[in-house]
């Protein structure tokens, strides 16, 4: 390997580091690594391709072989990230990532009618990025919603190399982190404010000495401090759940004793008046593969909305059933006023509420359908939720069994 070989072997090693200390982000690293590849692969070519130019033909140094094409086109068809090669103002090369994104109308066609974004076009077209990299971030090519980050790498004789990673994930997950931040804090500020207000006026001589409105006010306040604490363990649950999102559950739990268990909890509670739980459960059902505290969280989850929303007087359904795939079915249903079909992609969304005071009155946290899905996300399983305005909702989730194969190696080691 030749010395400047070493040595851009080395640049582009550091400034893979570089970007993952300063991003946090592994994909962006290894896509400056490959972009700077590329960059150094095409410039190494082109300044070849050049000195021979200047010796062979010195009146037509800009001229392409096929064969040249065909080589640079190879060298980047592999890359999973679009990238582009303009010269002169020209898309001279794009992979299949580029022109998936862009058309393969721009292949030979002015940069310009590939990326409309004037910031990016102006910095593209620049004396400036001749001779030095740069990076501009821009919202909108291929989706409105979309947001990239383009690095543009110059090359020689006036080419430049433009790859574009796509930040989307990382903004939406901002967005989500932001939202719910604002939201976490607004559900804790309002109890909290009201707590605050009421022992002011509980410390009132004359408001505070009347004992009907102290009393009023002691069990407004303490249901306050209840949704709160309700809030802050539901919090600390979804937390919970999610560091332990990439490590699978490993125990074999059985649903139908389970639901068993859960609906005699809901029976006993005095607010269960009037109100039943069948349980429909399939002979032979085997175990899932599961974590039980969590799916007995789960179901508590959702026999707790079922109640809430289903109409009064009408029975809740458990049913439990073998699913394809190696599946086990749980659907947990309600006869209820329904769910408006716009709602339904959203109900999982944390504090996500389809009617925000309904919910709170019932001392519903907006977690529980959030907290619903990412237990079943950890256990590898699939959710569904329908519902009929008028009749009811009905919730499907499919975990998947515990093999016949660790359940007797299971048994045998007891």
């Amino acid at each position: 390997m030749s010395r400047s070989s070493w040595i851009a072997t080395a640049c582009l090693a550091a400034g893979a580091v570089v970007i993952l200390l300063l991003t946090h982000s592994l994909d962006a690293a290894v896509a400056g690594a490959v972009a700077g590849a590329i960059a150094v692969a095409l410039a190494v070519e082109t300044s070849g391709r050049s000195r021979i130019s200047q010796r062979v033909e010195p009146s037509d140094d800009a001229s392409r072989s096929s064969g040249e094409i065909a080589r640079n086109a190879a060298l980047i068809a592999g890359i999973p990230i679009p990238i582009l090669v303009v010269e002169q103002g020209r898309i001279v090369e794009a992979n299949a990532s580029a022109t998936e994104l862009l058309g393969n109308h721009i292949l030979g066609a002015d940069v310009r009618l590939a990326i409309r974004n004037p910031a990016a076009l102006d910095l593209i077209l620049s004396e400036r990025t001749r001779e030095v990299s740069a990076t501009i971030e821009m919202v909108g090519l291929g989706g409105a919603e979309q947001r990239w980050s383009m690095r543009i790498v110059p090359l020689a004789n006036e080419t430049k190399l433009l790859a574009l990673l796509d930040q989307s994930g990382r903004h939406a997950a901002e967005r989500m982190r932001v939202d719910f931040v604002a939201n976490a804090s607004h559900e804790l500020r309002t109890p909290l404010a009201g707590i605050l207000g009421f022992i002011e006026t509980l410390r009132d001589p004359v408001a505070g000495a009347d004992a009907k409105t102290r009393e009023r006010f002691l069990s407004i306040m303490d249901g306050e401090a209840r949704r709160m604490q309700r809030l802050v363990d539901d919090l600390m649950s979804l937390s919970r759940i999610e560091a332990d999102k990439y490590r699978a559950p490993a125990s074999p739990v059985g649903l139908t004793l389970l639901a068993e268990e859960v609906a005699d909890v809901f029976r006993n509670r005095t607010d269960f008046a009037g109100r039943g739980i069948e349980i429909i459960s399939a002979p032979d059902l085997p175990p899932v593969r599961g974590d039980r505290p969590q799916i007995s969280q789960l179901l508590h989850n959702l026999v707790s909305n079922a109640i809430k929303y289903g109409a009064a007087g009408t029975p809740i359904t458990i049913s439990l059933t073998s699913a394809e795939r190696d599946m086990v079915r749980l659907t947990v249903t309600d006869r209820g006023e329904g769910i408006p079909p716009e709602h339904i992609p959203r109900l999982t969304e944390r504090f996500y509420r389809v009617d925000s005071g309904r919910s709170r009155a019932m001392g519903g946290t907006g977690l529980g359908l959030a907290i619903v899905k990412h237990i079943v996300e950890r256990h590898r399983g699939r959710l569904d939720l329908t519902s009929t305005v008028g009749k009811g909702t009905t919730v499907t989730i499919d975990l998947p069994i515990y093999a016949e194969s660790e359940l007797s190696e299971l048994m045998s080691q007891n």
